[in-house]
């Protein structure tokens, strides 16, 4: 069993770089024993999600009655309201200030009172290792940490300096630990900067060194290690060999899972090694397009310390608002649609996830 040292700021690892990565009281949610119920965790998690002030989310959002609960299904909000952690991707930035990156296409900024929304859907950690968390310059980055923080909600991925942007966060169940690491690969042309010793940004993966080490060095932490990534190929549902190199190489490295976002569309599920690899989530609440999305959801026996369950929850986003089919033959069509998009997996009518052995 592995464990957290108890001080109030533990030094973890030395990385080659001379960075150093730190268990702080900040970075870690400890579980009192007698709040845990059953001998299960369920982690969830969704894709991209937009509340940019100015795009068709927040603007359909500003027109509802019953704000994001008529934009996202009552069905998917309880999934995500009753997983233990919920994280989704938050593909915007929290802040008033700042101007928009010259030359990028799309820049996203919303309001710091929208952080209530994230909130109300139950949100625990997000991911922001992204293509847009940096939209508006240093200042909005550093408004977006100071917001989620205020919020209570963690981040991983990004920070003020280099040593917060690799820093994995830990969530601590009795002795069970859960690690959230993240990184991004995902612009052509690299806008968003990566984090250094004086200035923010996020954790950059095209030489995933940095990455690997990380995840071997949270491996040695947590009992389970749950990598994010966002990369791919934007609309694209194939799944590139660089990806699932990367993938392998993360598995090898240490994580017990892997959480892929950026394409805006699913892809695949395969498994390496029995450990699961989401290759992307695609948009969950995101733009006016239609697309099939879902949440995914993973399941952690804390007794065997290890993945049991994943289970596949379909949606659909159209029309900026994200709803689940009643529909079983909807949902099924849904499943076949992930299933051959997959890589030897299997599907079940409740969504729940199985590898195909060759």
């Amino acid at each position: 069993m592995k464990k957290l040292l108890s001080a109030l700021f533990i030094l973890i690892f030395t990385l080659c770089t001379n960075q150093q990565v730190y268990a702080s009281p900040e970075r870690i949610t400890s579980v009192p024993k007698e709040d845990l119920f059953s001998d299960k965790i369920t982690l969830c998690f969704a894709g991209d999600m937009n509340l940019d002030e100015k795009w068709s989310t927040t603007l359909t959002l500003n027109q509802q009655p019953n704000g994001i609960y008529d934009c996202i299904a009552p069905e998917l909000i309880a999934y995500m309201q009753q997983a233990d952690i919920f994280m989704p991707n938050n593909e915007f930035t929290y802040s008033t200030r700042g101007k928009a990156l010259p030359n990028k296409a799309w820049t996203f900024r919303a309001n710091p009172s929208r952080v209530h929304i994230m909130k109300e859907l139950g949100t625990d950690i997000v991911l922001l290792a992204n293509n847009h968390c940096y939209d508006y310059g240093a200042d909005a980055l550093f408004d977006t940490l100071d917001t989620l923080e205020s919020a209570g909600i963690a981040y991983v991925g990004a920070g003020r300096t280099i040593n917060e942007a690799i820093q994995p966060y830990y969530f601590q169940y009795d002795n069970l630990i859960i690690g959230y690491v993240a990184a991004s690969q995902a612009e052509k042309f690299k806008m968003t900067p990566q984090a250094t010793d004086t200035t923010p940004g996020i954790l950059r993966c095209y030489d995933p060194s940095l990455y690997l080490e990380t995840i071997r060095q949270t491996a040695k932490v947590a009992d389970i290690v749950i990598a994010n990534i966002h990369w791919g190929t934007e609309g694209s549902h194939k799944v590139e060999q660089y990806q699932r190199d990367l993938a392998y190489a993360m598995i090898d490295a240490g994580a017990d899972a892997i959480i892929g976002s950026h394409p805006h569309v699913l892809q695949g599920i395969e498994y390496y090694q029995g450990k699961p690899i989401m290759y992307s989530l695609g948009n969950f609440w995101f733009n006016a397009k239609t697309m099939y999305t879902c949440l995914y959801e993973l399941e952690i026996n804390t007794k065997t310390e290890s993945i049991t369950k994943v289970r596949f929850i379909p949606a659909i986003q159209k029309n900026s608002k994200t709803s689940y089919p009643t529909d079983l033959a909807i949902q099924r069509e849904i499943f076949d649609f992930e299933q051959s998009i997959s890589t030897n997996i299997l599907i079940d009518d409740e969504g729940y996830v199985q590898p195909v052995l060759n």
